[in-house]
């Protein structure tokens, strides 16, 4: 793909308010609902990119629990360690350091304003919830 086509698909992306930057926890994981499925957001103020968005469902156990991992950086990568088998996923890619058969999916992400919004229509492509619930890692029924 081109650079102008990149812009154009970018561009052709729609956005979906899924929580308040008041609602995001530095250097920690926060969980939203997008398209009926938990995504957890990890935001890191000071990085080039702030905040990152991957899917909450850690593919080895099951379990709904990506949110609740520990952010770090393992071999030049911002990761996130599974909190069950402590498997390491690229907050950028979703990909797992330790194996390639395991991948976490991604949304693109962006701080508009004070609003925290996903792309769909793209990567975690499906139309959008009318409103918004948020799940914070806090909440033990994850």
């Amino acid at each position: 793909m081109s650079q102008s086509n990149a812009a154009v698909a970018v561009q052709a992306q729609q956005w979906q308010t899924v929580c308040t930057r008041a609602d995001l926890v530095a250097q920690s994981g926060v969980v939203v609902w997008f398209d009926d499925r938990q995504v957890a957001l990890f935001y890191l103020p000071g990085q080039a990119t702030p905040v990152f968005a991957v899917d909450n469902h850690d593919p080895r156990s099951g379990a709904n629990v990506i949110g609740r991992g520990l952010i770090g950086e393992l071999k030049g990568e911002l990761v996130v360690a599974a909190p069950l088998y402590k498997q390491h996923f690229c907050l950028k890619d979703g990909r797992c350091l330790e194996d390639p058969q395991q991948a976490l999916q991604v949304w693109p992400v962006r701080i508009n304003g004070e609003q925290v919004e996903l792309a769909w229509g793209g990567v975690g492509a499906g139309l959008p919830r009318d409103g918004h619930r948020y799940l914070h890692s806090s909440n033990p029924d994850l």
